[in-house]
């Protein structure tokens, strides 16, 4: 098209076009925006939890299908039980969300001290398997007392250290002092029912612990030194941990024997490819896979949901804990702020170190996946704490204002149509 004085005309642009850096930098501002909002963290914490939780109740019902039918005559009977877990957890989840600030820091003490003696009785009385002394049985009921420790230990130590940092600048033996003769006792405990996966995760909460008050580099290098020396002097004097470390080596040297767990989860997450086999329909689970319920879950989520679900996995424990770590930074309070990595480092560095087993970067230590692995000791802990999260994301700045302007709770209104309403609202003048 020519204009009047002879020169071709550039054609119009639409105006919907946009070039691709503007178009980035919007959803970033947006992003940004949502981010930005009072009640942001509270609903990334809530939304992982529970998106988290759904996706355990599902895998748990088809790993656990084949030999559940097998043993009970029930394809959904371990499903049942952790249904059932899982309905006590989120009662407790929300009950803990309602907690004063104050209560949490009163309950590291007995929940200390109840998991110190649960440890011990379980020495005693306590039943042994695949090589570990870890559950009491009641009746159908099975209790696996470390699962609690791993809570009391981050609130007991988060107290401790937080009237330390009140007083002013802490030195590294009021550091250590009573935190690691406790996290020792904790660990000593754990380790005698030949437990070394849990043991991982309460040394890795002590080393948030101290990690948020500022301990010197060469604290942290002398306490590594001390946990390698202990992990191997545990190592060799089990043989079949001995074992679990060659097959990590090389699985694939005694795929029928040692190794035969590591590699049959290999295979089961390199039959997934991109988008899996679909649910339901793991090969592995036939009796080729041991534990594909508990601590190989893992594998078979990416068995049946491919590359695809086993990301989605992981990104959701990496907003999980970019959640907890933003309640830490927003929040203005000592305590808050050692319990929140505390549990972060928990959950999520308990997730990483079961998902390096099933991906073979990481020896094998027997650990469930948090949320989604099949066993409730695990789960209702878990779910308290993250409920005692969503409490503290309730502190942020303007968080208070926008869930008053937001209105009662389907809880609250359900509690005012049993007449039970003037409970709630005295509770909010206290």
């Amino acid at each position: 098209m020519s204009t009047a004085t002879g020169e071709r005309a550039e054609p119009a642009r639409p105006a919907a076009t946009q070039q691709p850096s503007t178009w980035a930098r919007e959803r970033l501002g947006t992003l940004k925006e949502l981010l930005d909002k009072p009640l942001a963290t509270y609903y990334l914490i809530l939304g992982c939890s529970l998106l988290l939780l759904a996706l355990g109740l599902m895998m748990v019902l088809s790993a656990s299908s084949i030999e559940a039918m097998q043993e009970t005559g029930n394809p959904f009977y371990w499903f049942i039980k952790q249904s059932l877990s899982a309905a006590v957890g989120l009662p407790i989840m929300w009950f803990f969300t309602q907690l004063p600030y104050r209560f949490f820091r009163w309950m590291g003490y007995p929940l200390m001290a109840l998991s110190i003696i649960a440890l011990v009785l379980v020495l005693f009385i306590g039943s042994s398997e695949l090589g570990a002394q870890r559950w009491i049985y009641f009746g159908p009921f099975t209790v696996q007392p470390s699962e609690p420790a791993k809570l009391g230990l981050a609130l007991w130590g988060a107290d401790l250290l937080a009237r330390r940092v009140r007083k002013g600048r802490i030195e590294w033996r009021q550091m250590l002092i009573p935190l690691l003769p406790g996290t020792a006792i904790l660990a000593i405990l754990v380790m005698l029912g030949s437990d070394l996966g849990t043991t991982l995760v309460l040394f890795l909460i002590f080393l948030a612990l101290l990690w948020v008050v500022g301990a010197p580099v060469k604290l942290f290098g002398g306490i590594l030194s001390l946990a390698v020396l202990a992990a191997v002097i545990m190592i060799t004097v089990e043989p079949y941990r001995l074992a679990r470390v060659g097959a990590f080596l090389d699985p694939w040297a005694d795929a029928q024997g040692a190794g035969y767990q590591a590699v049959q989860g290999q295979i089961a997450m390199g039959s997934g490819g991109w988008f899996g086999l679909g649910l339901g329909s793991s090969r592995q689970k036939w009796d080729w896979l041991p534990h594909g319920e508990s601590d190989f879950i893992f594998a078979i989520l990416g068995e049946e949901l491919g590359l695809m679900g086993t990301l989605l996995v992981v990104a959701l424990f990496g907003l999980l804990g970019y959640a907890g770590l933003r309640v830490a930074s927003r929040v203005n309070d000592a305590f808050v702020r050692l319990v929140s990595v505390a549990v972060v480092a928990w959950v999520v560095g308990q997730a990483i170190v079961n998902m390096g087993a099933v991906l073979g970067v990481l020896p094998i230590t027997g650990i469930p996946l948090p949320l989604v692995s099949y066993g409730g000791s695990a789960l209702l802990p878990t779910l308290a704490a993250l409920g005692m999260l969503l409490s503290f994301a309730k502190r942020e700045p303007g968080a208070r204002e926008a869930l008053a302007a937001r209105g009662p709770g389907p809880a609250v209104r359900a509690l005012s149509w049993l007449g039970l309403g003037g409970m709630t609202r005295g509770r909010g003048r206290r």
